[in-house]
């Protein structure tokens, strides 16, 4: 039987989701009224939807104001555009569902919520109950962010948990595994949403029949992921993969360890004005700078691809 809850998500979620970088002042305080210009780009560029409170927005860092904050001042500059995906970045099921009912009554097309992360990892059946707790409290559909390395989940458990919960209507599969992204496509029900929060392999993803991505490099430069993904879509995959190997480029000249610094320096030479990472995440350098500008030009000649 099919799931319809899980087939409405699939048939508004797919294509580019970028996760919105969260605009930080040099002291790391939020900056009000930041969001909208960058809210703008995104839906400029064509993506499908945005996702506020990723790890890409630092979402780990924020309050509960801060959060509260950020999800409004993002929601209200959508306007209804694009739907808008809430990121939950929590350590216990509580706080979950406690963040989840402060938002009110905004219409949330779904929540990107990863499996607790600390030093005591719960077995499965604890994480399905987790996953059910905070459906039915919120009655809001669920994406698994599967990116912990310390409570990675395997496709046969994501599997399990959306079998278990009819409110889990798919994942975001990170940490570089696109053996998981297959196996998932392979076997999960064809109603789920299966995403790719891998930046160097979204074209092989996309190629194999990722419904859509969430990741850094589609909030850094979201219009060239969006022709990536529509060129596989029509079946263009020498476009597909020269778009490919550019942003391969780019990702590698930006540094994990800081990369939500290195995205708002790349948005930066979009024209959207400069915000630093919260401390203690170090900054960009300029050494890094001249790698990533280097790499940059090549990517953003594909902007208007879909123009030409």
């Amino acid at each position: 039987m099919s799931n319809p809850i899980a087939q409405s998500v699939r048939e508004t979620l797919t294509g580019i989701l970028p996760p919105l970088s969260m605009p930080f002042d040099d002291e790391g305080n939020l900056v009000k009224g930041a969001l909208k210009a960058q809210v703008d780009f995104m839906i400029d560029s064509g993506v499908r939807a945005v996702v506020v409170g990723g790890s890409t927005g630092e979402g780990h860092t924020l309050s509960s104001s801060e959060f509260v904050d950020a999800m409004t001042e993002a929601y209200e500059a959508t306007d209804g555009r694009v739907p808008f995906i809430a990121g939950l970045i929590v350590q216990s099921t509580r706080e979950a569902i406690e963040r989840v009912k402060a938002l009110g009554d905004m219409k949330i097309a779904a929540l990107q919520v990863t499996p607790v992360h600390y030093l005591f990892k719960p077995d499965l059946e604890a994480t399905i109950e987790h996953f059910r707790a905070i459906w039915e409290a919120t009655q809001v559909p669920i994406l698994i962010y599967n990116v912990i390395p310390w409570n990675y989940l395997s496709a046969d458990a994501m599997l399990a948990i959306m079998e278990a919960v009819p409110g889990v209507v798919g994942m975001k599969q990170s940490s570089g595994d696109l053996k998981s992204v297959s196996d998932l496509l392979l076997r999960a029900k064809p109603e789920n949403l299966v995403l790719s929060g891998i930046d160097a392999l979204l074209y092989p993803g996309f190629a194999l029949g990722a419904h859509g991505a969430i990741s850094a490099l589609t909030c850094a430069v979201p219009g060239v992921t969006v022709n990536l993904y529509e060129a596989v879509q029509r079946g263009d995959h020498e476009t597909a993969k020269d778009i490919h190997f550019k942003l391969n480029a780019l990702w590698n000249s930006m540094r994990h360890d800081n990369l939500p610094a290195c995205v708002k320096y790349v948005q930066s030479r979009q024209g959207l004005p400069l915000f630093q990472p919260r401390a203690p995440m170090e900054r960009v350098t300029e050494e890094q700078k001249k790698q990533i500008d280097a790499a940059l030009g090549p990517v953003l000649e594909l902007t208007d691809i879909r123009a030409r």
